[in-house]
């Protein structure tokens, strides 16, 4: 990567008189965003198709819109360039419910306290979002020949699977995605760690497989049980998969990110993260490390969560038919078949069914691109003393999708978000800090600029 690209892309947006920065106007989109409701379920996320087609409009920039479903909006636009290959920027609209009960301000009101936003999905992900918008609508007003087309995304329903958005797009509007060849979205992001600021790129994750364990068996009433029922088995089942956690493994990629992790790890877990092959093999200290990050924790191993439970409607009554739900994720290094093949074998003779919701394939994007090359020299530029490393993410985003297709694909925003925020992410009180948001919109900004300015 020529250090000129960098510079050009700074002399490109300041040739542009604004009424106001850029970063400015993206919190403001922010805030107003943060306060459309598109909780999923049940999405309507053609509300924040609504808001981002008036401000595209708003510049003069053509856009195409199309429902998957009544209210599951998607949106896409493109700034044409030459004939490298397209650079996709891909968001999702949709958040996570959010219970109001226990946050300290209302999930979805904007507001502003302790230098601040507040709300549902400043994180995941409508502040990247406006970051996205930013750059595009950047790069619309500065008039530079670009070298590849860039594509804005907006799509529905990540947070349920991506169905109804990036993956229904993927299947009737192919079009979008001819001749791209690189594309960045939500996954990895800078975080100040014991030692250095590390910049985190994602590039694989643990594969989600969702599964469901259904049990029938003689219903009856609750005074007169018999020797079993519907939710003893499936109780057998979980109690069975609870006690025989998978054996951990090491995969090539995540060692790889282990190993850049013990260059700022404390002198606690350098050593380990240096030779966790070996390390994976005391069960005492992967104890100490679920407790130290269940993240790390979950990249050793293919882990299973119970989340759901079903059985009778009716406390005296004894269910004909029980059922529990696993949130499952496997590391990328064997097709999902293989897990479920095992996992059926584990629960045999229990007299419980495994059937599969939702299984993805695996697939890693390579470190030796173009878009990758902008993210180290330009957060190394703007973060001097800094490091990139790819990253493994224990979530799914809509990256597969696109990974599937042979598209490189990144997780990356580059504003930093202390380690303690993470857990915001999905929980209560939800919020980003509004200093550390403008200046990752100017990051991001230099470095897609980095990529499609010659």
């Amino acid at each position: 990567m020529r250090k000129s690209l960098y510079l050009l892309a700074l002399m490109a947006w300041s040739q542009v008189a604004f009424a106001q920065a850029i970063e400015d106007e993206a919190f403001e989109w922010l805030q107003a965003y943060i306060q459309i409701d598109t909780i999923n379920p049940p999405g309507n996320e053609t509300r924040a198709v609504e808001f981002i087609a008036r401000i595209l409009e708003a510049e003069g920039i053509p856009y195409q819109t199309a429902e998957s479903a009544p209210g599951r909006g998607n949106l896409w636009a493109r700034l044409e360039g030459g004939d490298e290959p397209a650079l996709v920027m891909l968001q999702h609209t949709d958040v996570v419910p959010a219970d109001e009960k226990y946050w300290t301000t209302a999930p979805l009101s904007g507001e502003i306290r302790d230098g601040y936003l507040w709300g549902r999905g400043t994180l995941d992900m409508k502040g990247t979002g406006m970051s996205h918008l930013a750059t595009f609508i950047s790069l619309h007003r500065a008039g530079v020949t670009l070298n590849r087309d860039v594509i804005l995304v907006a799509s529905a329903d990540e947070e349920a699977g991506g169905m109804y958005g990036a993956g229904w797009l993927v299947d009737h509007h192919p079009e979008i995605f001819q001749n791209v060849g690189l594309l960045i979205n939500e996954g990895g992001r800078g975080q100040q760690r014991e030692k250095e600021l590390l910049f985190q790129i994602e590039v694989t994750q643990k594969v989600p497989v969702w599964l469901r364990l259904t049990a029938v068996d003689t219903p009856g009433h609750g005074a007169m049980p018999n020797p079993t029922s519907s939710v003893t088995r499936i109780v057998d089942a979980l109690s069975i998969l609870r006690a025989n956690p998978f054996p951990p493994r090491m995969v090539p990629s995540i060692d790889d990110m282990f190993q850049s992790l013990a260059l700022s790890a404390s002198p606690e877990w350098e050593e380990p993260f240096n030779n966790m092959r070996a390390a994976i093999q005391d069960p005492a200290l992967l104890s100490r490390l679920q407790t130290y990050s269940p993240y790390l924790h979950a990249l050793t191993r293919d882990t299973c969560s119970m989340t759901r439970f079903e059985g009778s409607n009716k406390i005296n009554v004894v269910p004909a038919e029980a059922w529990a739900e696993l949130d499952c994720r496997i590391l990328p290094d064997r097709p999902s078949e293989i897990f479920v093949d095992e996992l059926t074998a584990m629960l045999e003779g229990t007299g419980v069914e495994v059937e599969v919701i939702m299984a993805f394939t695996a697939a890693i994007s390579p470190t030796d691109t173009i878009l990758y090359a902008a993210i180290e020299e330009v957060t190394g530029e703007r973060h001097p003393g800094s490091r990139v490393t790819p990253y493994v993410s224990t979530i799914f985003t809509d990256s597969h999708f696109f990974r599937d297709l042979g598209i490189p694909s990144y997780g990356f925003d580059p504003m930093v978000v202390p380690e303690a925020e993470f857990s915001r992410i999905h929980g209560n009180d939800e919020r980003i800090n509004i200093a550390a948001f403008k200046r990752g919109v100017i990051d991001h900004l230099a470095i897609i600029a980095a990529v499609v300015y010659d």
